[in-house]
């Protein structure tokens, strides 16, 4: 089973993600345990400080290396396998399906929700922390970054989704690009037809039309994922 531990200063948020839907039945069929950590714990002093003013001035306020890193040595000690650590930064690598499909191969990883203007360096060097962005937007923090990142890494989990078949002709999936069109009932909806292709039986032809319409798109919206 692997473990995700999420270290981040508002664990009230992920009530909702992490206990509804297919992270509810994960967790429940024992593939994955998912579990928050507050930082707040960690804080100093007698109200539980976690940020302070960057040296040499600047906007905005650093969470102090003095507390993430022994939330995260916690989070460690709490499980036996040796963890990933990944701290959500716009700054860091951009997440995308081949490292979901990394991270899914692990036993523990453990994701710091980055918060305010970002982590002291040094906890960043001491916890030889991967840094991750999910794109190139900035957030009111790395709750949401964290979320996205453990659907995306749960959803790969042999088990969660029933069929593992399940995964692999989606976007991103084994071509590396978009997947193409789908079509459900009914076959006329405001006189727009489902292709007639797909009523046709011919399994060959109609996975070669996939196939094709699959590698349209991919070069009309992300020409970018062919250059790959």
């Amino acid at each position: 089973m692997m473990v995700i531990q999420i270290v981040t200063l508002f664990p009230e948020m992920f009530s909702g993600p992490l206990t509804t839907s297919m992270m509810k039945r994960a967790q429940s069929k024992g593939l994955v345990d998912i579990r928050t950590i507050p930082l707040r714990w960690f804080g100093i002093g007698p109200h539980k400080t976690t940020d302070d003013y960057p040296f040499g001035g600047g906007i905005g306020m650093l969470l102090r290396a003095d507390v993430v890193v022994p939330a995260v040595e916690w989070a460690q000690a709490h499980h036996a396998a040796p963890a990933h650590v990944i701290i959500t930064s716009a700054q860091g690598e951009k997440f995308d399906q081949s490292m979901a499909e990394r991270f899914s191969h692990l036993d523990h990883l453990i994701i710091v929700a980055g918060h305010y203007e970002g982590i002291d360096e040094r906890a960043i060097s001491l916890l030889n922390a991967q840094e991750v962005s999910i794109g190139d937007v900035i957030l009111t923090g790395g709750e949401i970054p964290a979320m996205v990142m453990v659907d995306a890494v749960t959803r790969l989990l042999p088990g969660v989704l029933g069929a593992d078949e399940g995964t692999v002709h989606e976007s991103f999936g084994d071509s590396g690009g978009l997947e193409g069109p789908q079509y459900t009932r009914p076959r006329t909806y405001r006189g727009i037809e489902v292709p007639p292709v797909l009523l046709s039986g011919d399994h060959a032809r109609i996975a070669q039309w996939q196939k094709e319409q699959a590698q349209l798109r991919t070069r009309l919206r992300r020409p970018d994922l062919l250059q790959r």
